[in-house]
């Protein structure tokens, strides 16, 4: 089975105090399932892992080391974001636009949706998506 990951489960992933058990869970099944990403992901996870350098959370090898074994995932990162159905989940969820393509993207693929965003998190539900637990 394939997930949507969010940047916010991803860089959980990276800070030893902010374990989750929907990040436990998305980590688990990241080691043998497809993971779609849309790709704004990319960024994000990246700006993210400086800013928590610049915090002193993490160092510059620490990031190094956690993107070296994020590249061994099987990701699937999407280009093609349906603009009208991005633009309209986030008008209707009042989203971001970032946030409504990972919505977007688990709607289209039909798979679940691994995030540790509450409003990201209603807002998939309220669309009838699943959500990794």
């Amino acid at each position: 089975m394939a997930f949507v990951l969010d940047a916010s489960v991803t860089v959980s992933w990276a800070l030893e105090d902010e374990e989750d058990p929907v990040a436990i869970t998305a980590q688990v099944m990241a080691a043998t399932q497809t993971v779609h990403v849309p790709a704004i992901w990319w960024f994000e996870v990246r700006n993210v892992l400086l800013v928590n350098e610049r915090r002193r959370r993490l160092t510059a090898q620490e990031t190094s080391t956690f993107l070296n074994a994020l590249g061994r995932a099987k990701l699937q990162v999407d280009h093609r974001p349906v603009e009208a159905a991005v633009l309209a989940l986030a008008r209707t969820h009042r989203l971001t636009v970032y946030d409504a393509a990972y919505l977007e993207l688990a709607m289209r693929e039909a798979v679940p949706l691994a995030t540790l965003d509450r409003a990201l998190a209603a807002a998939a539900q309220a669309e009838g998506v699943s959500l990794v637990e």
